[in-house]
């Protein structure tokens, strides 16, 4: 009994040693292999940067030469495509800063020139404006939608046509403007509505909205939205349901070359968000190219009548 109590002990004491040992020995190994592991995860997510960072330069390096591309390309696809045309901008709200500067970078090329540009204050103060109307059809426009409603249409017509109207609320309609509206043959629309207007605000914003565009309609003047491709809230949706054209990324070449043709009667919606129905109209094509005139290369001396029979009253041989 005492040996085999000894014996017994000393076996369990074998175990716990051996156990003590694997543990230390496992821990050690174990230790090497994380070490061994994290190291070479280290190294693969390196290498992938690295690989992301160079491929993202290369694309950075397509992109440029394609906007350098796009740049040089461009006054060559619109020159004097708008020769002549008088163009106008109308801000619904607001006009956010940049669209008036790669507007004119737009229309530059084209020929186009931009004479006026306004922002109609939102919401209307329909009670101003019922001052400066006190005298005509439109008195009761504070509380008349169907007059609010014949107000917009008939100040959309003047923002084309020019008028009285429009010369009478010039002060009350707009927050700024500068240049000269009427005789215009096109306008781009521009919607910056603001964000915390009130059941009855909201109605008459939209019902003056609704007219102007109408109303520039009316006219049989191109008419197009315009937005840049950080717009955000996006306004191409009202652009469609009001059945105008429009482009959402005038920042861009592309943008600037689908208005030109908008402006030349492409329809559509153009541009590069999920709302656009392709990035260009289809009347993108090559302008005509102007003949020069040939100048007739001049006559050697004593053949000023060659080919001709002269004219000596005798008749020729052989008759």
């Amino acid at each position: 009994m005492g040996y085999s109590a000894r014996y017994h002990a000393a076996s369990l004491a074998a175990v716990f040693l051996a156990l003590a040992i694997g543990i230390l020995i496992g821990a050690g190994l174990g230790d090497d292999l994380v070490r061994s592991t994290r190291k070479n995860l280290e190294q693969s997510l390196t290498v992938d940067v690295q690989n992301a960072r160079n491929r993202a330069d290369e694309l950075a390096g397509d992109l440029g030469r394609a906007n350098e591309f796009g740049e040089r390309i461009y006054p060559a696809l619109v020159e004097g495509r708008l020769a002549g045309r008088r163009i106008g901008v109308v801000g619904l709200g607001g006009l956010p800063g940049g669209i008036t500067s790669n507007i004119e970078k737009a229309l530059g090329p084209s020929g186009a020139r931009l004479v006026a540009v306004g922002v109609v204050g939102e919401p209307p103060d329909l009670g101003a404006l019922a001052g400066d109307l006190s005298s005509t059809r439109f008195a009761d426009i504070a509380s008349n939608p169907d007059t609010q409603q014949a107000f917009a249409k008939g100040i959309g017509r003047q923002l084309v046509l020019g008028g009285t109207l429009l010369d009478r609320v010039r002060g009350q309609l707009f927050t700024r403007a500068s240049g000269a509206f009427g005789g215009l043959d096109g306008v781009l629309v521009v919607r910056d509505q603001p964000t915390d207007l009130g059941p009855a605000e909201r109605a008459a914003t939209s019902t003056l909205e609704s007219g102007i565009l109408d109303g520039i309609a009316a006219t049989g003047s191109d008419e197009v939205g315009v937005e840049a491709t950080d717009t955000d809230p996006s306004s191409i949706g009202f652009y469609k349901s009001a059945n105008v054209s429009s482009v959402d990324d005038i920042d861009l070449v592309a943008g600037r070359a689908a208005l030109v043709f908008a402006l030349l009667g492409a329809k559509g919606h153009f541009g590069v968000k999920d709302s656009a129905d392709r990035l260009l109209p289809e009347l993108l094509t090559p302008g005509p190219v102007p003949l020069r005139p040939v100048k007739p290369k001049p006559k050697p001396n004593g053949a000023k009548h060659a080919g001709k029979p002269a004219q000596t009253g005798q008749p020729a041989k052989g008759h």
